[in-house]
């Protein structure tokens, strides 16, 4: 196990490694009061094995030589792995840029396995973000029920609260892919917080900010701009012209602090599992938030709803470069 710096909040970071996780796994490195003491890859972008690959990849190149990066689930909790997004995160996951390979291996612990590890040896203080498919999180509630007694907190990329789905009229992609296990981890009894297409899809990052990404001296940072390219392109249909989605970066920036969530309200949350066109819903009960947000007494899901954003400037700051001007 990697330890926690001191002073530093210790950090458990489940992913699907695609454009946008590699983003939030850069936030999170550069942000100094945050350690990431372990990662778990899931199928969602791309499969799980190749998650992994891409993790370790980013970490190298990043410098980041010690944070254990354990292989979750190949499948959902029902059914099986779709094959990815090619389409939307490019062939290997990561907008079909070859990075050098890595010199380390995922550790033989499953990504569950090693969150409950994790959560032992941090007990009462380990945050969780995750970013892609609830499914490794779900099968670690199944193997420990009292992970939720030692976790301090969960905040999960995923779901839609009064905006359309991604992947149908209702589901967000994350929630989407298994929504039986994204049911079971948001009403597991610990506090969660839900960042959706609500607030992610309205904080864009520009071809400028993607520039600035590019020109930099750091290896790394420049390395996500080239990633940043294909998904830019995939963006256009969305937005009309080269742009991009910020939804991991901004889930991990909520998460540590790095960007408010203005309108949070705790409200009961439910996951539709049935095998009707609402499969995957995220249904928020925001009936009390008519005038206000307001809490629902008892409710441990909360809901970001609006944040004190543009995050785009402040990603860019926290990754070390400024504006690009040509």
């Amino acid at each position: 196990m990697v330890a926690a710096a001191p002073n530093t909040t210790p950090v458990y970071f489940d992913c699907d490694t695609g454009v946008d996780d590699s983003l939030a796994l850069a936030y999170l490195l550069r942000t100094d009061d945050v350690s990431i003491v372990g990662i778990g890859t899931v199928s969602g972008n791309v499969a799980a094995a190749d998650a992994a690959t891409n993790t370790l990849r980013l970490l190298a190149l990043a410098g980041e030589t010690n944070v254990p990066v354990a292989v979750g689930a190949h499948h959902p909790l029902t059914g099986s792995f779709g094959g990815g997004v090619p389409h939307v995160h490019g062939g290997n996951g990561i907008g079909n840029v070859d990075l050098p390979p890595s010199a380390r291996e995922p550790i033989s612990t499953t990504a569950a396995g090693l969150l409950i590890e994790l959560s032992k040896e941090f007990a009462g203080s380990l945050d969780i973000i995750a970013v892609g498919p609830l499914t490794n999180l779900a099968l670690a509630l199944r193997e420990d029920p009292l992970l939720v007694d030692r976790v301090r907190s969960v905040t999960v990329m995923g779901g839609a609260a009064r905006v359309p789905g991604n992947i149908s009229a209702v589901a967000e992609a994350n929630i989407g892919a298994d929504p039986e296990a994204a049911e079971q981890v948001i009403n597991a009894g610990w506090d969660v917080t839900l960042v959706p297409l609500d607030v992610t899809l309205e904080d864009k990052f520009l071809e400028g900010d993607r520039q600035s990404l590019l020109h930099s001296g750091d290896p790394f940072i420049s390395a996500l701009g080239r990633i940043l390219d294909f998904y830019f392109d995939f963006h256009v249909p969305i937005y009309g012209h080269r742009a991009s989605a910020l939804h991991d970066a901004l889930a991990a920036a909520i998460a540590t602090g790095g960007i408010e969530a203005t309108n949070c309200p705790a409200v009961p949350i439910t996951v539709d599992t049935s095998n009707g066109p609402g499969r995957g819903q995220t249904i928020c009960d925001l009936r009390g938030q008519r005038f206000g947000p307001l809490d629902e007494p008892g409710s441990r899901t909360r809901v970001v709803l609006s944040t004190s954003g543009p995050f785009a400037p402040r990603l860019l700051r926290r990754l070390g470069v400024g504006t690009y001007t040509s």
